[in-house]
């Protein structure tokens, strides 16, 4: 009869571990998907920064959410409050297109940016001069006024 009781015993102390070890699994599964949501949020206002050849360039980025809709403007320092186009978010990725005038030119630019946090990394996409041309884009979230 010892020899059950400690059997029962030892059955019954694996099975709570198993339930703490699942317990603390689904907790640490849960934390990561509330973390990769909060991650993943593209509204807001961001300072960005790129370089076309051999200069440095700024720009503003402003995303907002219109019910579930996003729409946003993009500011340059010459061309301020440029209507996006085609804003659209999925998996941490955001994508739209603006429109630069920039010395007679109208440069149509896609834009496919990943958002981690308050950083934004991507690329920008334009046809200027029959030629296709990519360029890197950095930004950082301004942090709001509380």
């Amino acid at each position: 009869m010892v020899h059950v009781g400690r059997l029962f015993a030892r059955n019954s102390l694996e099975a709570d571990m198993k339930t703490i070890l699942l317990a603390a699994l689904a907790l640490g599964f849960f934390s990561l998907a509330v973390a990769q949501g909060e991650k993943a949020d593209p509204v807001g206002t961001w300072k960005c920064e790129y370089k076309i050849g051999d200069q440095q360039r700024t720009s503003e980025l402003t995303i907002k959410k219109d019910g579930d809709n996003l729409d946003g403007t993009m500011n340059w320092p010459d061309q301020k409050d440029e209507k996006l186009k085609d804003v659209k978010f999925k998996d941490g990725k955001l994508t739209f297109s603006a429109v630069r005038k920039f010395m007679d030119n109208i440069i149509p630019i896609d834009y496919t940016l990943t958002i981690d946090g308050d950083k934004l990394k991507g690329k920008g996409a334009a046809e200027f001069g029959g030629q296709k041309q990519e360029f890197d884009i950095e930004g950082t979230r301004e942090k709001k006024d509380k």
